[in-house]
């Protein structure tokens, strides 16, 4: 059984408020934005599943105790003991290191593409497996899907175009704007009306 993320952009209006007055309120249901389940994201984020690429950026901090009441009432029985729950503000997301590189090499092997510039960009992990099995010569699962347990790091297979190499993520690799892109753009936004510390993504996984 797979680990599902769920969740919601929470926001706060923090200007000529009174602290009493400075309820958090749901904005939009994750569900909308966000529709993967990529491991070494939720480790770098959060610390579920993938502990061992990236010190995740908030690491199982539970709900917030000021909670909007309408993720209380979607949570049901669960209330403040979701399990594997936590939270990040928009603030920390800026103050992320999304250059950061990884403690371990991966264990799946990354495929790169020529930009228009000339130089490799990544282009997904695990991708085009077909052709890295006609590359490399092996067609056992374990070995396709975990090359990087297989194989030394830097060891590299061209392919005209097309590279595949074994070797660690960037934090910004470990959580791509191809897939939390949505997710971005709506909390930037929101940060420009109510402050970089006035929007936050409450999670909570299943699984």
């Amino acid at each position: 059984m797979g680990t599902d993320i769920h969740g919601f952009i929470e926001c706060r209006w923090d200007r000529w408020l009174d602290e009493d007055d400075r309820s958090w309120f749901r904005a939009i249901d994750l569900t909308h934005l966000y529709n993967g389940r990529s491991y070494v994201a939720f480790g770098s984020l959060f610390g579920v599943r993938d502990t061992t690429s990236f010190r995740p950026l908030a690491d199982h901090r539970g709900l917030p105790s000021d909670v909007s009441r309408e993720i209380l009432a979607d949570l049901g029985a669960w209330n403040s003991d979701a399990p594997e729950a936590s939270w990040i503000t928009w603030a920390e997301l800026l103050a992320a290191d999304w250059e950061e590189v990884a403690d371990e090499v991966d264990d799946c092997v990354h495929e790169y593409r020529r930009g228009p510039d000339g130089t490799w960009e990544m282009y997904g992990r695990n991708s085009s497996l077909t052709r890295f099995s006609e590359l490399s010569g092996h067609t056992d699962h374990d070995t396709l899907h975990h090359a990087g347990n297989a194989y030394p790091e830097g060891t590299e297979w061209p392919d005209g175009d097309r590279l595949f190499r074994i070797g660690r993520l960037r934090r910004k690799q470990a959580v791509p704007d191809t897939e939390w892109a949505a997710v971005w753009s709506v909390m930037r936004t929101l940060a420009s009306l109510h402050g970089d510390e006035g929007v936050r993504l409450v999670v909570w996984f299943d699984g």
